[in-house]
């Protein structure tokens, strides 16, 4: 039996056609504590069962995936830059399931199985291995492989993940695609699952529904109320019922999520109108303010003058005042400068001192002192970047399909991990993207099967909006989201070995390696910039703890 088997680096997207002239993935030096990837490519001449066992000191710490082919069916925009694996619909390896029987079904095209490594932090420093057998068999023969990967676990820790990063979460997407009711028990029971994941990803952030986020709706029309905070009124008073809010921050306290952003408070691409939010009025529930409320009505104002005011109080009361974050409106133009900047004024004495972030790409919105931590556009950042902004977020969407990097389906997946060595040259604190789970097309208009379209219909390239995929009863990841978890695990390597060598000299030995001043535009269009940066890290650390 003819079995084709290389181990490769987790940069690598092995195609069904084969696995292709790619380097080999053999030692790799880490930090206790650290997270990486890797992965093992099987073709097969024949049709056979493959069988694969783990064999390691620290195999508690590794788990297994098969990473599965799905359907791209819109790779990028026109006039996007050529550095794309493919720019046609094709299938791509994205989707990962779980290998709990630790075997796969080969049948004459390529497999890979995806391995992620979490090194124990109380491990003892020296060399390790991890080796994988894989055995093919059939009626009339068997072949067995081996591939081994070899550790050199130093002696130090990698410290605690420091950059923020919020992938938007989506209560209603969730409901839609498993078919339960919102906020019933199965719904809480898959929420939980979700976040979970989540938190595994590198996600500490949280977008929360404390109003149904007005965030990709067509005007005039309405997701599903995710609403968490019941509101009734009572003449010219509301009262806040925050029991499901709470409810919500323990939970997500549990799975590991550390800071919470209360969604926008006013509509996406301009605040014309105050989000739909529904309230109960003489025992009726209706939508008391939405498109048909002018963002600066007096009746808006007035109810944000009681909310946000009582919203704090609870937040004092839950503990987590301190870790919150508030935005106004999702990505406003300098032409909204002045609707911005009267909603700032409305919201910010209401918020007791909490900062104000908004994805945006004009650097006037911060220079008028109406935003507190911008989060720009990648493509966008360099006039923030000139400027020494404090607490300075980046983040990409659709629009971020040339020359920087991106988490397309159908870009190499270095363009995913770059972004690591960038934040951190850059001292940039955050990180959002705005799919994490969205299942809707565009503007939330229909719900979309993920496993036809990962386009949201055609409307942004696959894969951006989301980055994880829907099973019978639970959720499974993309290969997309532990990659870019590795580019935060890349962040904490420069922090460490910038304890024994300074910033500025961890700067310099990113852009020597890179050939040339890194930016998050110019930046190596190759798999080996990455891994052979990191491994010369992770030695240098080694050398100043022996």
């Amino acid at each position: 039996m003819n079995l084709t088997v290389k181990q490769v680096s987790s940069l690598e997207k092995i195609r069904p056609v084969g696995i292709g002239n790619v380097k080999k993935f053999r030692h790799k030096t880490v930090m206790r504590g650290q997270f990486f990837s890797y992965q093992i490519a099987v073709s097969s001449s024949n049709s056979t069962t493959l069988n694969f066992k783990i064999d390691s000191k620290i195999k508690k710490s590794i788990t297994i995936y098969h990473v599965k082919n799905i359907i791209m069916d819109l790779a990028t925009y026109e006039g996007a830059d050529d550095d794309y694996l493919e720019k046609n619909p094709a299938l791509m390896p994205d989707m990962l399931l779980p290998a709990e029987n630790a075997q796969i079904k080969l049948n004459g095209d390529t497999s890979v199985i995806w391995i992620n490594v979490k090194v124990p932090e109380n491990i003892a420093a020296g060399e390790y291995t991890i080796t994988t057998t894989l055995t093919a068999a059939n009626p009339f023969e068997e072949t067995q492989v081996k591939q081994v990967l070899y550790l050199d676990v130093i002696d130090a820790n990698i410290g605690e993940q420091q950059t923020l990063f919020t992938q938007w979460f989506y209560p209603d997407c969730i409901a839609d695609i498993h078919n339960v009711s919102i906020y019933s028990k199965a719904h809480w029971a898959l929420i939980e699952k979700y976040l979970t994941l989540a938190c595994e990803l590198g996600i500490n952030t949280i977008l929360t529904p404390i109003i149904t986020p007005p965030l990709d709706t067509a005007e005039g029309h309405t997701r599903p109320c995710t609403q968490l905070v019941k509101i009734e009124k009572i003449g010219e008073r509301f009262d806040f019922d925050f029991t499901l809010l709470g409810k919500w921050i323990t939970l997500c306290q549990k799975c590991g999520i550390q800071y919470f952003e209360m969604c926008q408070l006013f509509s996406q691409w301009g605040l014309k109108y105050a989000p739909n939010i529904r309230i109960k009025e003489n025992g009726k529930e209706y939508y008391m303010f939405g498109w048909h409320t002018n963002a600066s009505s007096e009746a808006y104002t007035d109810f944000l003058k009681q909310f946000l005011p009582a919203l704090m109080a609870y937040l004092q009361k839950a503990g987590i005042k301190d870790r919150c974050f508030f935005h106004i409106s999702d990505e406003p133009h300098i032409a909204h400068l002045e609707a911005y900047r009267s909603a700032y004024d409305i919201v910010k004495p209401l918020i007791d001192g909490r900062p104000i972030l908004d994805a945006l790409s004009s650097y006037a919105f911060y220079e008028n002192g109406v935003v507190d931590i911008p989060a720009t556009a990648s493509n966008h950042i360099d006039e923030f970047l000139e400027h020494n902004v404090a607490n300075q977020w980046v983040y990409y969407c659709c629009g971020q399909y040339k020359d920087v990097g991106n988490r397309f389906i159908s870009m190499p997946s270095y363009r995913n991990r770059i972004l690591g060595l960038q934040m951190y040259k850059y001292n940039v604190k955050g990180f959002l993207h705005w799919g994490y789970n969205f299942y809707n097309s565009q503007f939330s208009l229909e719900k979309i099967n993920p496993y036809v379209t990962t386009s949201a219909d055609k409307a942004f390239p696959s894969g951006d909006p989301f980055s994880v995929y829907p099973t019978i009863d639970g959720v499974t990841p993309s290969l997309r989201g532990f990659v870019f978890k590795e580019a935060l695990s890349d962040i904490e390597v420069c922090r460490k070995l910038e304890e024994y060598i300074g910033r500025e000299k961890v700067i310099e030995l990113i852009d020597t390696a890179a050939g040339m001043n890194l930016t998050f535009s110019n930046y190596p269009r190759n798999t080996t910039f990455i891994l052979d940066l990191i491994e010369q890290m992770e030695i240098e650390i080694k050398r100043h703890n022996t």
